[in-house]
C-alpha cells in the first residue's frame, strides 16, 4: 500500500494530511499525530536450471497475463525468504526445490501492484511432479536459446547471465 491509498488513521480513524516528516511528505493523522510509513513489498523468485533449460510459468493473472516468468511471488511478513521461494515454487509448479544461494536483489516496481524488492534464488528441483497451479496455468522447462515471451524485465535480466 502506498501513501496515495491511505486517507484515514489506522489508530483512531481521523483523516490524514500530508506533512513534511523525516525527509519527505508523509500522511499524518490530524487528531493523534500517527504517521504512516509504507513498508516495501518483497517478492521472491526461483531460478531453476536443469540441463540448460530454465523453469518458467505462464501467468493467469494481470498484469501481463499469458506471458512467462520465473516461479515466485510475494513473501509474507513473518516468512523466511528461502521458505517463501520454496513455497511459491511448489504452489506454481508442483516441484520441491533445494535453494543454493541468493543470486540477485532487484529493486523497482515493474507495475503498480508489483514488488519493491525481488530476491532471486538459484535452486534445483529435487522432487515433486511438474504441474501448474496457483496463479500459473502452465509450467515448463525451456531451452535458454528458445524462450517464450517473458512477462517482466527482471526475468530477462536474471536469465541474461545464464546464456
Amino acid at each position: 500500500m502506498t501513501s496515495d491509498n491511505v486517507h484515514f488513521c489506522l489508530r483512531c480513524g481521523s483523516p490524514l494530511a500530508l506533512e513534511p516528516r523525516f525527509g519527505r511528505e508523509r500522511p499524518v493523522c490530524v487528531q493523534c499525530g500517527w504517521i504512516y510509513f509504507p513498508d516495501p513489498k518483497v517478492a521472491v523468485t526461483a531460478v531453476v536450471l536443469q540441463d540448460r533449460q530454465i523453469l518458467l510459468i505462464r501467468r493467469v493473472n494481470v498484469p501481463r497475463q499469458g506471458l512467462w516468468s520465473l516461479p515466485g511471488g510475494f513473501m509474507d511478513a513473518d516468512e523466511d525468504p528461502v521458505a517463501a521461494v520454496r513455497r511459491e515454487c511448489f504452489e506454481e509448479t508442483g516441484l520441491t526445490i533445494r535453494v543454493s544461494r541468493l543470486i540477485a536483489v532487484i529493486t523497482g516496481r515493474a507495475h503498480p501492484r508489483g514488488a519493491d524488492l525481488l530476491l532471486a534464488y538459484q535452486a534445483e528441483a529435487i522432487g515433486g511432479s511438474l504441474q501448474a497451479g496457483d496463479d500459473a496455468d502452465q509450467a515448463e522447462f525451456f531451452p535458454l536459446e528458445a524462450l517464450p515471451e517473458l512477462a517482466f524485465e527482471s526475468t530477462a535480466q536474471l536469465l541474461k547471465g545464464l546464456y
